[in-house]
């Protein structure tokens, strides 16, 4: 099997958000797709106080011979995928470094018990300041047009996919939806799949 090229040995992808979102199904599909690649891949998720509300941060891993150890070093993230907001800006405090590109859903997740959510605009300028590039993705608008904000997640993979740093090609990723999902939510997942790629060659 001829391996793409990495940018660097480990390769490592952060996918952050908050539980309930579908971190832990998308680091599964990127960790399968990678496999299917030919490439040596490790996979963890970690969780904050709660499964669903809380912090939910994916190591992804990935290398062309070695099987290096769960958990990203910090500082050495290279893409974050960034679920929510405020999540990818904890991400990046971490991980990040100045070479990290970070695609991220801009919509907030408004915590409970009148914890005060931080001024939006100011996380994405940070986020920005943060980042070598950063990509927008209006995942979760995108996917209520598609008719489930569900689909936000499988909205972010397609853009992750399209974005190029990771060596899954477009064809692999589908065959990888195509064995997890079956009629409807097959077709609607590749529906969001395409959207996602859409808006990375726009953007």
């Amino acid at each position: 099997m001829n391996k793409r090229p990495l940018k660097k040995e480990p390769l490592n992808l952060i996918i952050c958000g908050v539980g309930g979102q579908g971190n832990i199904l998308l680091s599964a599909l990127v960790g399968t797709a990678l496999l299917n690649e030919g490439y040596m891949v490790s996979v963890a998720d970690t969780y904050g106080v709660s499964q669903r509300g809380g912090s939910v941060t994916s190591h992804v891993r990935i290398s062309k011979e070695t099987l290096f150890s769960s958990i990203t070093i910090s500082g050495k993230a290279d893409i974050i995928l960034g679920m929510e907001p405020v999540e990818t800006l904890r991400a990046l405090g971490e991980f990040g470094n100045p070479n990290v590109v970070s695609i991220v859903n801009p919509r907030p997740i408004y915590p409970s018990g009148g914890v005060v959510y931080p001024d939006l605009n100011e996380v994405k300028e940070m986020i920005i300041r943060f980042s070598l590039r950063t990509i927008f993705v209006n995942a979760t608008e995108e996917a209520l047009e598609i008719g489930d904000p569900i689909y936000a997640n499988i909205i972010l993979l397609g853009s992750l996919v399209g974005v190029d740093i990771l060596p899954i090609s477009k064809e692999t990723m589908i065959y990888v939806l195509a064995e997890r999902f079956q009629g409807k939510v097959l077709d609607t997942s590749l529906k969001a799949f395409n959207k996602g790629l859409e808006l990375i060659v726009s953007a």
